[in-house]
């Protein structure tokens, strides 16, 4: 609940104690790039006074620290962390993190709003600011088969609720550049207010017409001359690097300091992993700041930039009136953080088990029947073959094109060559489609790894050499309601138990991080050469990612948006 105004202002001139004095520290103005010493003084969740001597009930020594505003995370996907918005919140708000602008699709092309609404009430209850966007594309295209469909009819009735900012990223970027009629009518819902962009590749008059629709920002960039143009047509980009998708060094010859008011960090995709190896924002920001960007200007990204892209007038520096998100740090270039506050409540032990946790929604949402080694055969009249490429730390593909020659009306894997089987399985209980095709870049040399992460209709995706392999992954993760899964000979070596809708654990994040260990050891162990497997598979059935993708109706050849006939 907000505090009288009275109080406010009262605390602010001193009238009264503030409710919490910060002392000792210098604050980093994101505005002028001053360094200003005094107290931060707070009252309940709202800055009221700064560069001043204040009294107050409680006072915290911040000593030799730099304080800087909270990190805001512009564009992830919670559930591709792995785990509930609960444990994402212990996870990385002791980082820096105090805003996280999430799009819950992936959850929502399992189960549809409900999905969505989940995500609604746990933003309610978690310490960190949790603000949505609402799912735009569920599905991401008409090439695939999801859980759930969701209109602009579904959208209309969330989208004041007051965790809401607007319209998550429209994936669909032929539908908005030739006008399909459900995304005009959900571009046409949404015109006004926030709009997030997604159009990878896209320039020219093509991109001119999509940001004519109102869409404002995009985190797809993956060269710097790509993100300027965008830039210079009106949209705020966001550098990104997730688990999979690393663009941070690619795009950081473009952050500076006439640039950063226009720049924002996010990492869309991230799992606890990496969190729990390199960091989160944080590590970002470290990494900016080591390959030579101004200090100022990364942190400006990191917070005020973002805060002004997005609309949160309250958010991004630390000034009065302003909402008390402030992270003290002993070394601005480490960027390690001593100290969290979110909305005036310091993030620790204390403040996350006050929280009240929301219930997890989902369950039993993993519906296939049991799956034959046979249904991994690949058939064809014709040797040449079209075949995933894939580029380590890019979830674009190429379009690779080989020639494998049938045997007894099957293609097979050639583990010489690195081209092993991929497959993609319907998992809602729609339909039972199986779509098999052929990727390079695994590494694969035996069995088989299989996951319910798969972007975006959260199907089952399978690579493998062996087909029975193959068969007893995806069927062990039905056996499991979803998760990750890793075979050998017909026994599992690793696996990882997601059973909220067949994407997140409903164990800690320490729990997760451990087994994804496990699971990236066992996947080294079959030859996988990947940093990152498991999401790297989950983005090859992605079909609004150039170049060539698969779903369960079969390989896509992004650039034409169309399937290739088998």
């Amino acid at each position: 609940m907000a505090e009288p105004l009275s109080r406010l202002i009262s605390q602010g001139r001193g009238d009264m104690p503030a409710d919490l004095v910060l002392r000792g520290g210098e604050v980093w103005d994101m505005v002028t790039g001053d360094r200003i010493t005094g107290d931060v003084a707070i009252c309940g969740g709202t800055i009221v006074g700064i560069g001043a001597d204040y009294e107050a009930e409680r006072v915290v020594d911040v000593a030799g620290m730099t304080l800087v505003p909270g990190f805001i995370d512009t564009h992830l996907h919670i559930e591709s962390s792995l785990v509930t918005p609960h444990e994402f919140d212990r996870c990385v708000g002791p980082r820096g993190v105090t805003t996280a602008i999430c799009d819950p699709h992936e959850i929502a092309n399992v189960i549809g709003v409900e999905g969505i609404r989940y995500f609604l009430d746990a933003a309610s209850e978690t310490v960190m600011d949790i603000r949505v966007n609402l799912s735009s594309c569920v599905p991401s295209s008409h090439m695939e088969t999801a859980g759930a469909r969701i209109e602009a009819e579904d959208l209309v009735p969330l989208m004041d609720h007051p965790q809401v900012i607007g319209l998550a990223e429209f994936m669909n970027y032929p539908g908005v550049v030739f006008q399909d009629p459900g995304c005009m009518a959900k571009l046409e819902a949404f015109r006004g207010r926030h709009i997030d962009g997604h159009c990878p590749q896209l320039g020219g008059k093509d991109l001119n017409a999509y940001v004519a629709a109102g869409i404002r920002t995009e985190h797809e960039a993956t060269t710097a001359e790509e993100a300027r143009e965008k830039l210079r047509k009106g949209m705020r980009v966001l550098i990104r690097e997730g688990s999979v998708s690393k663009d941070l060094h690619a795009l950081q010859p473009l952050l500076t300091d006439v640039t950063s008011a226009y720049m924002c960090l996010c990492t869309d995709d991230r799992n606890p992993l990496d969190i729990g190896e390199h960091g989160h924002l944080d590590y970002m920001i470290r990494e900016l700041i080591r390959l030579g960007c101004p200090p100022l200007a990364v942190y400006r990204a990191a917070s005020l930039s973002a805060a002004e892209a997005f609309g949160l007038k309250d958010h991004g520096q630390i000034a009065p009136g302003k909402r008390a998100d402030i992270v003290a740090l002993r070394d601005v270039s480490a960027c390690r953080a001593e100290m969290v506050i979110s909305d005036g409540v310091v993030m620790g032990d204390e403040a996350f088990a006050a929280r009240r946790i929301t219930p997890p929604v989902g369950h039993g949402s993993v519906r296939i029947e049991t799956l034959r080694p046979e249904q991994f055969r690949t058939g064809g009249n014709r040797p040449k073959t079209d075949v995933i490429g894939i580029i380590p730390g890019k979830i674009i593909t190429e379009h690779l094109t080989e020639i494998i020659e049938i045997e007894n009306g099957d293609k097979r894997p050639d583990l010489g060559r690195d081209l092993v089987k991929i497959a993609v399985a319907e998992r809602h209980g729609i339909n039972g489609n199986v779509a098999t095709g052929f990727v390079k870049g695994f590494g694969l040399k035996t069995g088989a790894i299989a996951s319910t992460v798969c972007h975006d209709h959260h199907n089952i995706a399978v690579v493998g050499a062996e087909y029975g392999d193959m068969a007893h992954a995806a069927n062990r993760l039905a056996e499991l309601q979803g998760g990750f899964v890793v075979v050998r000979d017909g026994a599992v070596l690793a696996e990882l138990a997601l059973p909220v809708a067949g994407l997140m654990s409903d164990q800690p994040f320490e729990v997760v991080h451990d087994r994804l260990v496990e699971l990236r050891e066992a996947a080294k162990g079959l030859g996988v050469t990947l940093d990152e497997p498991f999401l790297q598979l989950a983005f090859l059935a992605l079909p609004v990612i150039p170049a060539l993708k698969i779903t369960d109706r079969g390989m896509v050849d992004v650039t034409k948006f169309e399937i290739i006939p088998g």
